[in-house]
């Protein structure tokens, strides 16, 4: 009888719980209290598309495009790609740290071939830039002896922050640009490392600073290296438009090579992205230089051990184009002339946005336009400013006044110049 009274009992209660409705279950689902996130920097795209003015001009987008406006895949980068279809290699696993010629390659484009320091590197292929800052930040959190805290420029690309505080680190910021002169803040910098505890770890945007434009000059890089060396702090150097941003890639790597002669022991991230166009590729290089080759050696190893159980081994598609590019002299040559031709490209839109709204009798000193350097500017326009010209004339860049120059092209500048113009005067 007791038996038949709690089988009834559980057959009763099944058909309760069958009977709850389906929004009530929802009410109890494992995700519920997840919250819908922010919305994306796509939503500049996604209105410049629903936007019908044939004058209309995108200004948010982070990828070069040429003068008529498209993107733009390097002929290097073709021939390179189609070298490796031709040697019809196979689609086998990449060692854990890449395709062998690519790392060392991009170590030479980035501390020189014939720095001291490049039998003392551990360096490893990434999933792009910002796949190296995360095993940048990974490496820090489980091996810095120091604090685990990063300090960051302000402001910085907008990804820094979040790369690094899911890496487990502490972010926290340092002054860098100036929003009165629409420049440098120097002072302000070299008076914030100066204050930071000894040791701290400091990340620098090695040419062509996203968002804002401003890079140090050389002698201010050779203050900041000394300063850095004063107060024993760590370097940082993400470097994502080597080449890209002046055209010569011995230049944009100045600041780099300037703290390796002074004997920092560095932490670098570079991106092929930019100065290959390699954006979906993701292609990418971390190193890390150490004391001596045994060093090296031994941080390896752990760099082994933190990549395989994130992602295993790189993708190889990329780093293969880009090794053909940066190991064949004829190829790599014209590689840079390309890299040139697109920085050339924005530096000439730059000239011609002042000259424009010049022309046009604007009272506002726009000196800062063509001071800055590489894919992106701060215009010093403000909020406000912003939204009355993308409202009024259909250009769209995001709210602190950033653009993308690259989006600028010598059919669209006039109606920029203009929409600027009327909004600033």
């Amino acid at each position: 009888m007791l038996s038949t009274t709690i089988k009834t009992g559980a057959r009763h209660s099944a058909l309760r719980t069958a009977a709850v409705p389906a929004a009530a279950a929802r009410a109890f689902s494992i995700w519920g209290n997840v919250p819908k996130g922010p919305p994306a920097i796509l939503g500049i795209t996604e209105a410049f598309k629903a936007d019908s003015n044939e004058k209309k001009i995108n200004l948010g987008v982070g990828a070069y495009r040429d003068d008529a406006g498209k993107p733009y895949v390097l002929p290097s980068v073709r021939e390179a790609e189609k070298r490796v279809i031709e040697n019809k290699m196979n689609k086998e696993y990449a060692g854990i740290t890449g395709v062998p010629e690519f790392p060392s390659a991009a170590a030479k484009l980035a501390y020189g071939n014939d720095s001291p320091v490049l039998d003392k590197i551990a360096v490893t292929q990434t999933i792009s830039g910002t796949g190296a800052l995360r095993i940048g930040g990974e490496w820090l959190k489980r091996w810095y002896s120091g604090d685990k805290v990063i300090r960051i420029p302000t402001p910085s690309w907008a990804n820094h922050k979040a790369i690094f505080q899911d890496s487990g680190l502490t972010v926290e910021p340092y002054r860098y640009y100036n929003k009165d002169t629409i420049g440098l803040d120097f002072d302000g910098m070299v008076a914030d490392l100066k204050a930071a505890p000894p040791g701290s770890v400091f990340l620098f945007h090695a040419c062509a600073h996203n968002p804002t434009g401003v890079d140090p000059s050389p002698a201010q890089w050779k203050e900041l290296s000394r300063v850095c060396l004063e107060m024993s702090h760590l370097p940082f150097f993400d470097m994502a438009y080597q080449g890209f941003a002046s055209g010569d890639s011995d230049a944009d790597a100045f600041a780099v090579r300037q703290f390796i002669r002074d004997g920092h022991k560095i932490l670098l991230s570079q991106s092929f992205a930019k100065n290959m166009g390699l954006y979906g590729e993701r292609a990418g290089v971390f190193s890390i230089v150490g004391e001596d080759a045994e060093e090296a050696k031994r941080i390896d190893s752990q760099l082994k051990i933190i990549i395989r159980p994130m992602y295993s081994n790189p993708p190889i598609h990329g780093a293969r184009i880009a090794s053909q590019i940066l190991n064949d002299p004829k190829l790599y040559t014209q590689w840079q002339g390309e890299v040139k031709g697109m920085a050339d490209r924005i530096i000439t839109m730059r000239k011609l946005l002042r000259e424009k709204l010049e022309a046009l009798g604007s009272k506002h000193d726009w000196s800062h336009i063509t001071s800055q350097i590489g894919m992106f500017a701060y215009t010093g326009l403000k909020p406000e400013e912003v939204e009355k010209i993308t409202k009024n004339y259909s250009v769209y860049f995001t709210k602190d006044g950033r653009i993308s120059v690259s989006g600028i092209t010598s059919k669209n500048v006039d109606h920029l110049a203009e929409a600027i113009f009327q909004v600033k005067g």
